[in-house]
């Protein structure tokens, strides 16, 4: 359709994953197809380089896109300004532009109780989450400034519900809240969009959860009122691309939240 010809995005956290029936495993991979599909040119990151150099693979051979895959890890132990930072530099180098950043990019112990979490573990994800979501909001800004850009962050129904085994992801997740209306706030004079959405798609790490902790995907994970999970291309992505089209008037400063991914409200 090319709804995004011509746009930038970086994708945090999006490298190829699969569930087990062979569909789409990972809500950022999901983005990526997405916004694949729509001509615009990508910067992916993640942890795993094969599952970036297969989700560069796919994507380009497909859909005649280009696909900058970017190795980063923002962690307790890491120099993550300069991780950071190169990414974005390397976008600019290859692509000269940033339209839209997409932070998506969380690791976390998950059902793991309060009293038995570590530091390490709560390191985990509020480094992988909330600390790499400031950063790549912060060396974007600039470039976001001169395209008018769209920030669109991911927080999660564990803050929002408090779910069990999920306190530092909660953590996370509500500080990426936080962090986005207040950027939202700030950003909006600038004619800078920023929105979260907080949805439950079906995915690689969620099939995971409910193989290791079932009692703990039972307690958290409610099938939505559609009866089914959200699906990461076509729901999750879909309202991605909606979001930064052109044609899209969002009333800046607003926030969308997709709770339960499928209209569930608090």
């Amino acid at each position: 359709m090319g709804m995004l010809k011509d746009k930038v995005a970086i994708i945090t956290g999006a490298g190829r994953a699969v569930l087990q029936n062979g569909g789409c495993g990972s809500i950022g991979y999901g983005i990526a197809t997405a916004y694949a599909k729509e001509g615009a040119d990508l910067v992916i990151t993640g942890r795993n380089v094969k599952k970036l150099e297969d989700a560069k693979e796919e994507l380009e051979r497909l859909y005649g896109i280009r696909v900058l895959p970017c190795p980063a890890d923002v962690c307790a132990d890491g120099d993550n300004e300069l991780v950071v930072r190169d990414v974005v530099r390397k976008t600019v180098d290859t692509f000269g532009r940033i339209d839209v950043l997409i932070n998506v990019a969380q690791a976390s112990a998950s059902g793991v109780p309060l009293q038995d979490h570590t530091k390490e573990q709560f390191d985990l994800a509020l480094y992988s989450g909330l600390y790499a979501t400031f950063y790549y909001m912060r060396e974007c800004y600039p470039f976001l400034v001169k395209t008018k850009g769209t920030v669109i962050n991911f927080a999660s129904g564990a803050g929002l519900f408090g779910n069990f085994g999920q306190c530092a992801y909660a953590a996370a997740k509500e500080g990426i809240r936080g962090l986005s209306r207040v950027a939202a706030t700030e950003w909006a004079k600038d004619g800078v969009n920023v929105n979260i959405i907080c949805p439950l798609a079906w995915t690689a790490q969620l099939e995971k959860f409910q193989q290791q902790y079932p009692d703990a995907f039972d307690a958290n994970v409610k099938m939505p009122p559609a009866g089914h999970y959200g699906d990461a291309e076509k729901e999750i992505g879909r309202v991605c691309v909606q979001l930064a089209s052109p044609d899209f008037k969002y009333m800046t400063g607003e926030t969308i939240t997709l709770e339960g991914g499928m209209g569930q409200r608090p």
